[in-house]
């Protein structure tokens, strides 16, 4: 925190800018960084009541992000999701006004400007709380991604409101600030990106500077496979739009189980993904891990069927699903060309994994595992058969779950 004396007329404005320019450089955190700004024009009295910083994302589940200050309670971070009840808030905004006015500033004077402020219901709000003076800034970032620009809006409850002093202290900067949250923007979002199209683990290792093509090590895990039956029939017989949008229904309904439990999905492939669970300590037995893997299958199962049913009541298609369990050493880095790589997971234990679910069709049974998970496994396994694995010589004993206990939420 700067700080500095409540008795000058006008803050250091160089010594804010450096202080800006230092935390976005060291810090990841936006909550942070807006807590200490709003504090140190406040501590060189500034009379700053609320400020607000709004962007919009590059996330699958949320719009965009606010951060707010309150001078009685700080910093604190919202999202706002693509429902039409977050879109119906953003409508009663002075950010929607001043958008659809084509400007990049605004000010009302909520004191004195009572058209003005009652053109927009938010102000009408902030007025009500004791609010006199607001100010609006929009800062446009450079194009070529989602991220837009930035608005930066600054409220005070003064009597009189801001002072010329003050307006040229937020002037001086404002460009300072809209530079850290672009950073701190762009920082978050290649995060979040990576995270929805990698997985939480994977994106971890690659921003780590895991990139290049060969690096890798072998690792212990579960391997679960899933796979959609009748999937290319549907796709022949009906809306191809639609039959995506019920196939990512049914994603959800297998997806969250794994990720619930621990796993990683690591790609997508067609109508079915591959995941894993690391095992951190394969000597160890019986494993755990591969016991937590097998209640996400039960969970994944037990939750594709309910979507049937639902889907079934409202007259729609329905999708099975299959799901294979298996044990193995596998190669966990990056594979493809110099300059398209995906970072995922290969090795026989894949292989044999793919030719186990290859089987569910003929054993009947939705849920297949291995011998080696088997052996590994402390819950109760059925006996199916002995069965000989398409492309692998040695013929092979594959079990399923012996009940339909879930024990993962």
């Amino acid at each position: 925190m700067i700080v500095g004396s409540h008795s000058r007329k006008k803050p250091c404005t160089r010594q804010i800018v450096r202080w800006i320019t230092e935390q976005a450089t060291v810090l990841d955190d936006g909550v942070a960084l807006l807590d200490g700004f709003c504090k140190a024009l406040r501590d060189q009295a500034l009379p700053l009541w609320r400020m607000s910083v709004v962007t919009n994302a590059l996330d699958p589940s949320v719009r965009g992000f606010s951060f707010d200050w309150h001078s009685d309670r700080g910093a604190s971070l919202a999202s706002a999701s693509y429902g039409a009840e977050d879109f119906d808030a953003f409508e009663r905004s002075p950010l929607h006004a001043l958008l659809a006015d084509g400007r990049t500033f605004a000010r009302w004077r909520l004191g004195d400007d009572l058209n003005a402020a009652s053109a927009v219901p938010e102000l009408i709000d902030l007025r009500a709380e004791g609010g006199t003076d607001y100010v609006l800034h929009l800062i446009w970032f450079a194009p070529g991604t989602a991220l837009k620009g930035v608005a930066i809006s600054f409220a005070t409850d003064a009597p009189s409101g801001f002072s010329d002093d003050d307006m040229a202290v937020l002037d001086e900067v404002l460009p300072a600030l809209g530079l850290a949250i672009c950073k701190l923007s762009l920082s978050r979002t290649l995060q979040e990106a990576l995270a929805t199209y990698l997985g939480s683990e994977t994106s971890t290792r690659v921003l780590e500077g895991n990139i290049r093509r060969g690096e890798g090590k072998t690792v212990a895990a579960a391997i679960l496979l899933a796979d959609f039956r009748g999937f290319t029939t549907l796709t022949d017989q009906d809306d191809p739009v639609k039959v995506v949008g019920w196939l990512d229904e049914h994603f959800d309904a297998i997806g969250e189980p794994v990720t619930r439990c621990g796993g990683e999905i690591l790609k997508f492939m067609g109508d079915g993904f591959l995941a894993i669970f690391p095992v951190s300590d394969p000597k160890n037995q019986p494993c755990a891990t591969c016991g937590v893997a097998l209640d996400a299958a039960d969970w994944a199962l037990a939750s594709n069927r309910a979507l049937n049913e639902r889907r079934r009541q409202a007259g729609l298609p329905q999708l099975e699903v299959h799901l294979a369990l298996h044990f193995g050493q596998v190669v966990y880095g990056n594979v493809g060309t110099s300059r398209r790589l995906d970072f995922t997971v290969i090795g026989r234990a894949v292989n044999e994994a793919s030719r186990i679910e290859e089987l569910c069709d003929d054993a009947g049974r939705p849920v297949l595992v291995s011998d080696t998970f088997a052996e590994r496994c402390a819950r109760p396994l059925q006996l199916v058969g002995t069965f000989a694995l398409r492309g692998l010589e040695r013929r092979q004993q594959i079990w399923a779950p012996a009940d339909d206990s879930v024990n993962c939420r």
